[in-house]
């Protein structure tokens, strides 16, 4: 059995919180729940874990760019105000797809890519002080996808 190693990436210690602006992707920001343990967010009066984002990617470029990709998941962690702590990556032949996790202080995002396809699927998971919403914009800007779903699960929901 051939057995190959992920690509890591050197860890990064600081990430810089961007200044509020805007959504453009319509989604609710989190907020860190009062008097609750850890990093539990409340959305829409929901106190939970953490706020899951499911995105889908139609008709995406670049899905076999694995320095592309790597940079776009690292500047996800930044928009969303997250800590990064390592990137993950590996690169999958013959078709060019890529698989990788950027594992955060606050949890994770994950991408896994079809180039012959268009398809990439992304999972954000975050909780704390993040705000993982802002992570749809910086995939639909850096990946120019034809078409974006997304969708949100509030996990380990609380109340």
């Amino acid at each position: 059995m051939k057995t190959t190693a992920l690509h890591r990436i050197a860890p990064v210690r600081e990430t810089k919180r961007p200044a509020e602006q805007a959504p453009e992707h319509g989604l609710p920001t989190a907020r860190v729940a009062a008097n609750s343990p850890g990093f539990f967010v409340e959305r829409n009066g929901v106190r939970c874990a953490g706020v899951h984002l499911i995105v889908d990617l139609y008709g995406a470029k670049r899905l076999d760019d694995l320095e592309f990709i790597r940079q776009t998941l690292i500047d996800c962690v930044e928009a969303a105000g997250a800590t990064l702590l390592h990137v993950y990556l590996h690169p999958f032949e013959p078709n060019g797809g890529i698989s990788g996790v950027a594992v955060l202080a606050e949890s994770h995002v994950s991408i896994h890519t079809w180039p012959e396809h268009g398809y990439a699927a992304v999972d954000v998971f975050m909780c704390g002080r993040t705000k993982p919403e802002r992570c749809v914009d910086v995939l639909r800007n850096a990946f120019t996808p034809e078409s974006i779903a997304v969708e949100e699960i509030l996990r380990g929901r609380t109340r």
